[in-house]
């Protein structure tokens, strides 16, 4: 599972664990590799490694949703919650794999 934290912009990344950071939920490999295929998350991220997403990223992945109109797909809707729910917080995304 591909676990996701908020965390503030101004904060660098904890070392090896999200500590004292709040879950903001996940991703499973499936679902991770489908919206890869659909041309919603850059092939730069790996399922399998710790990454960050900062607001101007998640911007990007919400214009390339809206641009294709995937807003009722259901891995596109999974993702959505995530994105929104950083986007409403003002946080980054900090992903750890595992």
């Amino acid at each position: 599972m591909l676990d996701f934290y908020f965390i503030a912009e101004e904060i660098s990344k904890p070392i090896n664990e999200p500590l004292g950071l709040d879950f903001a939920g996940d991703l499973d490999n499936k679902t991770f590799a489908n919206l890869q295929k659909k041309g919603i998350i850059d092939d730069r991220f790996d399922y399998y490694s710790d990454f960050r997403w900062s607001k101007l990223i998640l911007n990007q992945i919400r214009e390339r949703i809206d641009r294709k109109q995937m807003h009722f797909d259901t891995d596109v809707i999974k993702l959505l919650r995530l994105i929104n729910t950083a986007l409403e917080t003002k946080s980054d995304l900090i992903a750890y794999g595992d």
